[in-house]
């Protein structure tokens, strides 16, 4: 159904759309002259009164003007559809050729969400792994038995009680003066 074409999409939307009066006459009204005014090449003023003839019956009306831009062809039947969505939204989502077509696009994977999404586990998460990972270099680098990296690490943990907090600066500053004793 995806690759049919906007007149085979009308032909199997005919019989629904009209069967039960689904479409009542104001919004045909409004469909045809949507048709003629904004689009005056799709319906012609004399094509428009024909098919706007409150003598026939609205089922009539509706079948002359499906299978007139069946006829006319591809680009006719697609303004048709536009027409019809704009005026009848409702209706143009319960046509039975959109219900296929969203019944295959919701098995494709939706690929702009996904470009989107790197992971669904949020910032918390995030701060988690990086904390894990700042903590880690950290380690690293107070590890090193080269004394001048040592010294370094014990002026950036001097300087850092906002960060790490008095007790856990204590803590550290120990341990390097205890590895530089070493």
């Amino acid at each position: 159904m995806l690759d049919q074409s906007y007149c085979h999409r009308l032909q199997h939307d005919m019989y629904f759309l009209t069967s039960n009066s689904r479409l009542n006459e104001q919004v045909v009204d409004k469909i045809i002259l949507q048709l003629n005014r904004v689009y005056p090449q799709i319906l012609t003023n004399t094509e428009a009164e024909k098919f706007r003839n409150p003598k026939a019956s609205l089922h009539t009306r509706l079948s002359d003007l499906i299978k007139h831009l069946q006829k006319k062809g591809e680009r006719h039947c697609q303004e048709f559809y536009r027409a019809l969505q704009i005026n009848a939204e409702q209706l143009y989502d319960d046509l039975p050729s959109r219900k296929i077509l969203k019944t295959t696009d919701s098995a494709e994977i939706d690929t702009d969400k996904e470009k989107c999404m790197l992971n669904d586990r949020g910032p918390v998460f995030f701060l988690a792994c990086f904390s894990a990972a700042a903590g880690f270099a950290l380690f690293w680098y107070c590890c090193n038995s080269d004394a001048k990296v040592i010294g370094r690490s014990r002026r950036i943990l001097g300087f850092s009680p906002i960060i790490i907090g008095r007790h856990v600066r204590n803590i550290c500053m120990l341990y390097l003066e205890d590895i530089s004793r070493n």
